[in-house]
């Protein structure tokens, strides 16, 4: 289902698993503040809700305008398992854009058989003359997305719960976890449109196009086949990504502000990586024998035993270790198409990094050439702020001098470019426990994760919230 809210509500939604498979619900880009104990994600806030089990989680709305999503986070079982979360205005307040005709979602996704689908195109209706907001959700497993509609121009407006600049365009590229929102006015002569979507992937696993059909409401001759946008990029090409992430600026209004901190108290240069680990006998269908295995700083996340809150929370010991490193463990050139042999074997554990509370935090994403894709980092609990990219070998002396510190747009999941850089910036305030990983759930299942400890800070208002009276079981 589709939940409507506005800025600041709080919701309470009761999740019961008729289901075969253990679940967990995660509201994506929701910062919870304060209130860990429903983020949702499996083993790192929570255990499990098993088959014939419920749990209620407790939505706590704060900053948040536009369009987020809930997805499940247990598993792969977010390929179906999702759903939009439509945020409007505090009561009394107005869009920063002329109010639309109608809302549409329009949420790029899966299915579990081709064959589902046959006979069962989506067809949107609209009126000529009218403006549309098209919320646009990208819940794919594993595909950043080209998507445009045919002779028709795209207005972006928002982006993962926030407002930006209004960029002018005839395709959007939007990775998985991330929303935008756009506004279309039907002003081409009525006929029939294709809306189409097409994976951008350095890596080919599905190079297919999805479709939808624009369709206008009136009395016309329909053509045989629907018009298709000639301006949808091809699978490959990086210089459209490039060319229209580096146009998303923050609203930076005065009802809008940005508040990007400047000093920074934590630096972390983290490297994104795929390998490999050894299998006993080369047992596993991994290169050699191996299996297949994903690094944050040549750290390969591993689930615990008991979720990494509760331990938190309740001091219970052996459970994590708080060294994941600042920085990665040996450096090289991490671009470069000769690579050193050591650096294709991550080490598995379960490591976090702690933060003090209110601290201010940059993270330097580093994308390397062991497994070259775009990466997209989402982080729990927080936004940030995305203050630079570019591609190569981050350089600490030079990049730095090009951030935008004026108006970087205010996301929860940001692209790491192929063989290339992303910095971030945000403010530790929200104390808990807080989940970081790649959204391409192939490199999140192989351990592309970590979590941040922010400490409480010197009041109850400033600390975590008491848990919820019922905790699912490990």
């Amino acid at each position: 289902p589709t939940l409507y809210v506005r800025k600041g509500d709080r919701l309470i939604v009761n999740v019961h698993n008729h289901g075969k498979y253990n679940v967990t619900i995660h509201w994506h880009g929701v910062k919870q503040p304060r209130n860990p104990w429903s983020d949702g994600p499996n083993y790192v806030t929570q255990c499990p809700i098993k088959p014939g089990a419920n749990f209620s989680y407790e939505i706590i709305f704060s900053r948040e305008e536009g369009t987020l999503w809930w997805h499940a986070h247990s598993d792969w079982s977010r390929a179906t398992v999702h759903g939009p979360i439509i945020i409007y205005p505090e009561i009394g307040a107005t869009y920063p854009f002329p109010k639309p005709h109608k809302q549409l979602h329009i949420v790029l996704g899966m299915t579990a058989t081709s064959e589902c689908c046959q006979n069962r195109t989506l067809k949107v209706l609209v009126n000529y003359g009218k403006s549309y907001l098209l919320r646009v959700i990208n819940s794919v497993m594993n595909e950043e997305m080209f998507f445009a509609v045919a002779q028709h121009n795209l207005t972006v407006v928002g982006m993962d719960g926030a407002y930006i600049k209004p960029i002018e365009t005839d395709y959007i590229m939007i990775t998985p976890g991330q929303t935008m929102d756009i506004l279309l006015t039907a002003n081409m002569s009525p006929s029939h449109y294709y809306m189409a979507g097409r994976a951008y992937a350095g890596v080919v696993y599905d190079n297919t196009t999805t479709t939808a059909i624009l369709k206008y409401i009136g009395n016309y001759t329909a053509p045989s086949t629907p018009s298709f946008p000639s301006n949808l990029p091809n699978y490959t090409d990086i210089d459209a990504v490039t060319n229209f992430t580096n146009r998303i600026r923050a609203l930076a209004s005065k009802d809008y502000l940005v508040n990007v901190p400047r000093k920074v108290d934590t630096r972390l240069y983290i490297t994104v990586s795929l390998g490999s680990v050894p299998c006993v006998n080369d047992s596993c269908d991994g290169p050699n024998g191996s299996r297949l295995a994903a690094s944050l700083n040549n750290m390969s996340f591993v689930d615990p035993a008991v979720d990494l809150l509760q331990a938190y929370y309740r001091k219970i010991r052996g459970i994590y270790k708080t060294n994941f490193p600042s920085v990665p463990l040996d450096f090289f050139n991490f671009t470069s198409d000769d690579l050193p042999d050591n650096v294709y074997t991550p080490l598995k554990a379960t490591k976090v990094k702690v933060l003090e509370f209110n601290s201010s935090v940059e993270i330097v994403f580093q994308g390397t050439n062991i497994g070259a894709e775009n990466h997209p980092m989402h982080l729990h609990g927080n936004s940030f702020y995305h203050v630079g990219s570019g591609f190569g070998n981050f350089d600490n002396e030079t990049d730095p001098k090009g951030y935008n510190l004026v108006d970087p747009p205010e996301l929860n999941t940001v692209g790491v470019p192929t063989n290339g850089w992303a910095a971030i910036r945000f403010r530790a305030d929200n104390p808990g426990v807080w989940y970081m990983h790649c959204h391409l759930d192939r490199h999140s299942s192989w351990g592309m994760d970590t979590a941040f400890i922010v400490k409480n800070g010197a009041t109850r208002l400033t600390s975590i919230r008491r848990p919820p009276r019922y905790l699912n079981p490990c």
